[in-house]
């Protein structure tokens, strides 16, 4: 981060510095019952349907659960030891809590982190930024994404307006409104963006959206929407623990018990490049079909199959390569992830007088 820092702060571009690459992924058990122990360097994987499964403990960054699934205590022994967390789900896909092991020792961080979020001012002044990036970032997934011939000129003037508003707002309950009408406007506009063919003049089935709801969730958009925003909050909160963050401190989303208040916060902006962004394109190119879903009374939650489908739908996004609008080098979104998280701490140390918000075309 010295590149990025002397970048922000003297205009110095970062070096073309060449970082090794990690190879390593999640491994997502979802099958229910199920078992993860040890076996050597092996992470082994037992379910009664598929049998057993392996994956290498040096290729794994990630171990997530859904459901009802059993971990050894020499396995949880060997990731604590690693610092490779382990995220809990309920078997519809919420997100429960996280694993680790003694974590970071950055103390001045977290000291830092409470002190400024007991701080009016700057909390309203972060957390402007970061819902005036997600507006923004809504206008650019409905200009991507719209079946017009011209984008439909009343929803970005809507969110432009929502976007500029954020400004005014003099505290964070007035915020909360500006978000709440902008979101209604994008939301409004979320059904017309999920087309009913793949371009090839092969149709596929349709999804139909009217508005968002969630606990529960009530149709099958909504039930993609909620899964992806609980994968994100996974993979946010384990970085934000990595690099020192106490994930439950948040700034724009107040601390209440369990709630990773912190991760809400930094995921406001990608909730639309990377979250909506993965239910429209799941949807449209036919990948997800109105069987992988399962209803009770009026609930909707994705299947079994639905959530694999789904996580091999985040998980390609977030391994996608962008520019970095700001430092100009390519990297992942997961990578991406974790830089706005580390600059977000040299802005709460006083190295960096802005935090910087990622927008991309």
């Amino acid at each position: 981060m010295p590149e990025e820092v002397n970048f922000i702060r003297h205009g110095i571009a970062p070096r073309p510095l060449a970082a090794s690459r990690d190879l390593s992924l999640p491994v997502y058990v979802q099958a229910s019952p199920a078992r993860v122990r040890k076996r050597g360097e092996m992470l082994v994987i037992q379910t009664e349907e598929a049998g057993e499964t392996t994956a290498r403990l040096i290729d794994t960054s990630h171990l997530v659960l859904i459901g009802v699934v059993d971990v050894t205590a020499p396995v949880l022994h060997e990731l604590m030891r690693r610092e490779i967390p382990v995220s809990w789900y309920s078997g519809s896909g919420w997100f429960l809590d996280h694993t680790i092991g003694t974590g970071h020792r950055n103390v001045e961080l977290r000291t830092a982190q409470y002190r400024a979020s007991f701080d009016p001012a700057f909390c309203l002044r972060l957390a402007r930024g970061l819902v005036a990036s997600k507006l923004r970032n809504c206008r650019t997934l409905v200009r991507r994404n719209t079946r017009e011939d011209t984008p439909p000129e009343a929803t970005l003037g809507g969110l432009r307006r929502a976007a500029r508003a954020v400004s005014e707002a003099r505290n964070l309950g007035e915020l909360l409104g500006v978000e709440g009408n902008g979101a209604a406007i994008y939301f409004a506009s979320l059904g017309a963006m999920l087309r009913g063919g793949d371009g090839n003049g092969r149709e596929l089935p349709r999804f139909e959206f009217e508005n968002r709801n969630r606990r529960p969730a009530t149709d099958p958009v909504n039930a993609m929407l909620s899964f992806a925003y609980a994968m994100l909050v996974r993979e946010l909160t384990a970085t934000l623990a990595a690099v020192g963050f106490d994930p439950y401190r948040g700034f724009y989303h107040q601390p209440r018990y369990g709630r990773p208040a912190l991760a809400l916060d930094m995921m406001e902006p990608f909730r639309p490049i990377l979250g909506d962004s993965v239910v429209i394109t799941a949807i449209n190119n036919g990948e997800v079909k109105p069987g992988d879903f399962i209803r009770a009374g009026q609930a909707c939650a994705l299947s079994p199959l639905g959530r694999k489908k789904m996580i091999a739908a985040l998980e390609r996004r977030l391994a996608h390569e962008i520019a970095h609008p700001l430092f100009g080098y390519r990297l992942s979104y997961r990578r991406l992830l974790e830089v706005q998280v580390r600059l977000l701490g040299r802005h709460l140390m006083g190295e960096i007088p802005e935090f910087p918000v990622v927008e991309p075309r």
